[in-house]
């Protein structure tokens, strides 16, 4: 690897001609395409990538929310040297942009004010982030500067990469890499993937064969090339269009494929051209994903976005920790992130604590040390041969699942002790399986580390409900509670558990709703949070909605489509929420992730 800079820079990435001008630059190596405002935080992903390619020699610029109804925008740096890299932002912009019922969203959170709009455009108002930017952006890219390669990364083109569903569309699509005639697709964490990427274009070599990438290739090319051993064929996209049975096929293979470590090249056929995957990038070790976090961020937006809600609910989070092992069907994290879980050394973590603390800004509290999990922070594979698996907490916890408890205690301790932090939270979704092997960890959650209330995933109570999305059975709620309720007493304190509900859930009926809605009552526990299923690309559930079909059993299942079906399990929730209706039936926005892919479900 090359030696990182060392010198702390806390510019911005340039954004405009004029600060390019400032650092004395007469072009840019890679421009950066963002349909996010720019906000020079690792929790964002163009931010880590542009900071990232910048420690290792390269002119980095940002292009931030560019008028899609403006094609100058791809003007403003002159042509860049090597490449564009092309990100629809933090969030699928379908996702963005539209409610799980395909419903228009007035607001985005990552835009200035949280405004979605620039304004009127041919009688419409013109959204900031179109819908697919990733396609938008790349073909504004490519007329603009013909000839410079076109790269497609971050969360929409790596869960979009294979023929997917596109719920505001009710339709199955193809890979956003040929939409986009782009000339490569970065999929999973991409800083391996875009910095392999940026030394081959400025040596001149070929694309081809990077790990954590995919190609766009004609029939001869695929029948010419030589493979390391015989790829693994998808359902073509014909076939999955014409039979939904097909889709789930795909959608397993693809998942099994990830989990297993595979390094077969994955091939699916589009309507003209194949679409080739190869093996995914290693993750980052904890050694580098510490440098990665030390790189010289601002943590804070580019002065002309104003305020971006977004960035007021994680500036003063920290990552500590990257990937998940649980695998919900719903839940799309492992497919971007990849199931491995790899944590933030102490030391990394308690230096950036450090750097917030002494921050003019900062309230004296940090809202979050967290991650996709909270508590997977310190887990790891103990198995004695490579895991072909990755499902480390379904149906039970794997023998081979070591959980270091005291690691994460201290770092709790130990943070909260720095100068100037008053209050210090743990505000990520939390494993309640895993809490209930740790219960002196629990106990420190509760007592100090709580901002308001425990927050919990159960999703839901009933085992079969549970059983589709790979969930735990309701007897982990239970235990849990009870474990929490008696660590109140002991404590003297009232603590307030806050769970996520998912309705219409493919297989879900309105006789489960109903029994989730009295087993809340039993449990006393309030309803505050809960979502209809989102079909978002690249999940197991997903293609469940889209099949009709238990993912396990391949037999159908029930599946709440129609508004009425949806809204009629929504009904059976809210008459037990204590507050209006705040299901996501309404025209509100998502909420902004926490460090990293922040949300479990989609």
């Amino acid at each position: 690897m090359d030696q990182v800079n060392a010198k702390r820079e806390t510019r911005l990435l340039p954004t405009t001609a004029a600060e390019l001008a400032e650092r004395g630059w007469d072009g840019v190596d890679v421009v950066l395409v963002t349909g996010d405002a720019y906000i020079d935080h690792p929790s964002f992903g163009v931010a880590l990538i542009g900071r990232w390619l910048e420690a290792h020699g390269f002119r980095v610029a940002i292009l931030a929310q560019p008028r899609h109804d403006r094609p100058d925008d791809f003007h403003c740096f002159g042509r860049p040297r090597l490449f564009f890299g092309i990100t629809a932002g933090n969030l699928d912009s379908i996702v963005a942009n539209y409610t799980g019922n395909a419903k228009v969203r007035d607001r985005d959170d990552y835009s200035p004010g949280g405004n979605p709009y620039w304004g009127e455009q041919a009688g419409k108002k013109a959204r900031r982030r179109p819908d697919r930017a990733t396609i938008v952006y790349a073909n504004l890219a490519r007329t603009a500067c013909p000839g410079v390669p076109v790269i497609l990364g971050g969360l929409e083109a790596s869960l979009r990469r294979f023929v997917h569903y596109d719920y505001q569309q009710q339709k199955l699509r193809a890979s956003v890499l040929t939409d986009a005639k782009a000339d490569l697709l970065v999929y999973g964490m991409g800083e391996r993937a875009v910095l392999e990427i940026a030394r081959r274009l400025a040596s001149g070599m070929e694309l081809a064969g990077i790990p954590g990438t995919c190609e766009r290739l004609t029939a001869r090319e695929v029948a010419g090339r030589e493979w390391p051993e015989p790829p693994l064929t998808l359902p073509s996209y014909g076939e999955v269009v014409a039979d939904g049975t097909r889709f789930l096929e795909a959608e397993l293979a693809i998942d099994h494929h990830a989990r297993s470590g595979s390094s077969q090249v994955l091939l699916q056929q589009q309507q003209a051209v194949w679409v080739a995957q190869h093996h995914p990038a290693p993750p980052l070790s904890p050694a580098e994903l510490d440098q990665l976090y030390s790189l010289p961020f601002a943590r804070r937006p580019h002065p002309a976005s104003g305020d971006i809600p977004a960035f007021r609910m994680i500036r003063d989070s920290v990552t500590i920790v990257r990937g998940c092992c649980g695998n919900c069907s719903f839940c799309a994290i492992a497919r971007h992130q990849g199931p491995v879980v790899v944590s933030r050394g102490k030391a990394s973590i308690l230096e950036e604590v450090r750097q917030m603390a002494a921050d003019p800004a900062f309230t004296g509290t940090v809202s979050d040390l967290g991650g996709p999990t909270a508590n997977l922070y310190g887990t790891a594979c103990r198995s004695p041969v490579p895991c072909k698996r990755h499902d480390c907490l379904y149906p039970k916890i794997c023998r081979h699942f070591a959980v270091n408890e005291e690691r994460f205690c201290e770092l709790l301790v130990e943070a909260a002790a720095i100068p100037g932090v008053r209050h210090l939270f743990v505000s990520s979704g939390l494993r309640m399986e895993l809490l209930l092997r740790t219960p002196k960890l629990l106990a420190a959650i509760v007592a100090h580390h709580t901002p308001g209330s425990l927050k919990i995933a159960p999703e839901h109570t009933d085992p079969e409900v549970l059983r589709l999305m790979h969930k735990p059975g309701p007897e982990v709620l239970e235990r849990f509670l009870a474990m929490v309720r008696e660590l109140a007493v002991r404590q003297g304190r009232r603590v307030a558990v806050n769970p996520y509900l998912i309705a219409s859930h493919p297989g879900c009926t309105l006789h489960h709703m109903g029994q989730l809605a009295r087993d809340l009552t039993r449990l006393k526990l309030t309803v505050r949070q809960f979502q209809d299923f989102t079909p978002t690309p690249g999940t197991i559930a997903t293609a469940m909605y889209v099949s009709g079909l238990d993912h396990e059993s391949k037999q159908p299942i029930f599946v709440a489509k129609k508004a009425n079906e949806r809204a009629a399990q929504r009904v059976q929730l809210e008459a037990v929420m204590p507050t209006p209706r705040r299901s996501t039936g309404k025209k509100t926005a998502p909420s902004p992730p926490r460090p990293g892919v922040k949300r479990r479900r989609p």
